[in-house]
């Protein structure tokens, strides 16, 4: 069973940097596939980065390519996400979530699992 919990978010001035981390308490993570997606308020769920099993294949929106990393290490059951340069238009509730290889990262009906999400909030 994956179980899924972010921790992270918080309130950053523009132009600055937060990690958000999402560890699972389960046995099978690097069975995985892992992505991260945020909702704004009034907006619909976007996806944002995702990262292979291995953590060889990772994979951006076009929105944060160049500013926002997805890593993870399996031997903690963990996934990060690096993001600086941040933006208004980057406060959101992001979610890391958990699915299946072979299914595609940027859609959120492949995933099977996701955690409760952490807000995170940039001010101009």
């Amino acid at each position: 069973q994956v179980q899924l919990v972010e921790s992270g978010g918080g309130l950053v001035q523009a132009g600055g940097s937060l990690r958000l981390s999402c560890a699972d308490s389960g046995r099978t993570f690097s069975s995985y596939d892992m992505g991260w997606f945020r909702q704004a308020p009034g907006k619909e769920r976007e996806f944002v980065a995702g990262i292979s099993r291995s953590g060889v294949g990772t994979y951006y929106a076009d929105s944060v390519k160049g500013r926002f990393t997805i890593s993870r290490d399996n031997a903690k059951s963990t996934v990060y996400l690096q993001m600086n340069s941040l933006k208004p238009d980057d406060t959101a509730v992001y979610r890391c979530a958990a699915k299946n290889p072979y299914t595609a990262y940027v859609l959120a009906p492949s995933y099977n699992y996701w955690g409760q999400g952490t807000q995170v909030t940039v001010s101009s």
